[in-house]
């Protein structure tokens, strides 16, 4: 199984803007962190906001949020609305793919079975997992980390 790199760039851009921690992200920030294209970032973006998992504000100061708690955003259903064919063999496309084996073919049935267990693992995950090392993930892609508050003296 392998996902598109528009499913790779959706996981990567929910991961950058939940590890902001609910400030604004821009996508030059994120092309920025990974080192990926702007201009497939614009599609990415404009995709997770009509799907639900972003809000975008346009103009200066504008940028984008989670438009759900981390915990409520589900990764294998995210890979089910991002990737177009996760057919693995052509007879997964259709029932009419003609192949000779089909009415008795035991392939076909692994593969499925394969596809369901490989996406019954990416249900078990949400994004608040994915960005549990919000610390670490922030310095990797060089996010700013909040200044911590002074110590008041005594």
């Amino acid at each position: 199984m392998r996902l598109t790199t528009f499913t790779d760039y959706c996981l990567r851009v929910l991961m950058f803007v939940g590890a902001k921690n609910g400030e604004m992200a821009t996508i030059d920030e994120i092309a920025r962190g990974y080192g990926i294209s702007r201009n497939h970032l614009m599609k990415v973006v404009f995709r997770l906001g009509q799907l639900g998992y972003l809000t975008n504000v346009r103009g200066k100061g504008g940028g984008m949020s989670l438009a759900r708690a981390p915990e409520s955003i589900n990764i294998g259903t995210l890979v089910r609305q991002t990737e177009e064919d996760l057919a693995v063999v052509e007879c997964f496309q259709k029932s009419d793919a003609g192949c000779r084996i089909e009415s008795t073919c035991i392939l076909r049935h692994a593969l499925n079975k394969a596809l369901n267990a490989f996406l019954g693992v990416l249900d078990a995950y949400t994004l608040a997992d994915l960005i549990s090392p919000r610390r670490k993930l922030a310095q990797l892609l060089d996010i700013p980390l909040p200044a911590k508050p002074a110590k008041k003296a005594s």
